[in-house]
């Protein structure tokens, strides 16, 4: 399907197994090569520009590629009232997120880097995902079993709480889970 990637060594820059699973979906080889960066977001971006702005930091942390190298990296984020909810450091933080965002409607965004040797492009996607009201003992249940600390805004949509709790979704269901498939796809034909 990707006659113009042959030749090509494809590498996500990703630990995420959802976006790797994700991507073996799309029917590509690639390997997983990940490269240690500080998250740091400068206090004046605003939450609209700061997936895009990690996923470069990310692609930008590899330094320099081989000839015939081709670079993935995507950073996913919640947006709640124009604030950005990262991934929580304890139960009691991802309690605090999920209870904000029941009963509401969100923003996820997600920033897809993809670069070789001699260019670097950047898409993103956004999905408005709404939960229905939840009680405290469903938020509680969901993060004491499911653990959702490597995720932004403390939830996985295709976990538990999506199923229950997910009232309606504007956009990508795979963009909430962290890799907009079908922007990558577009771009992949592209290369």
């Amino acid at each position: 399907m990707f006659a113009n990637l042959e030749g090509k060594k494809l590498i996500l820059a990703s630990n995420s197994p959802r976006r790797q699973e994700l991507l073996k979906g799309l029917e590509v080889e690639f390997e997983v090569r990940v490269s240690a960066i500080e998250e740091n977001i400068p206090v004046d971006l605003k939450a609209e520009y700061v997936a895009a702005y990690l996923s470069k930091l990310k692609s930008d942390a590899f330094g320099k590629l081989e000839v015939g190298e081709l670079l993935i990296t995507s950073d996913t984020v919640v947006i709640e009232n124009n604030h950005v909810l990262g991934k929580p450091a304890n139960e009691q933080e991802a309690f605090d997120m999920l209870k904000s965002l029941s009963g509401d409607t969100h923003t996820v965004m997600t920033a897809v880097t993809i670069r070789d040797s001699l260019r670097q492009i950047t898409v993103e996607d956004e999905t408005l995902v709404t939960f229905r009201l939840l009680t405290e003992d469903e938020i509680w249940h969901y993060i004491r079993k499911y653990k959702p600390f490597d995720k932004a805004g403390a939830y996985g949509i295709q976990e538990w709480i999506g199923f229950m709790g997910v009232t309606r979704i504007e956009g990508s269901y795979y963009n909430v889970m962290g890799f907009p498939l079908h922007l990558v796809y577009e771009q992949l034909k592209k290369w």
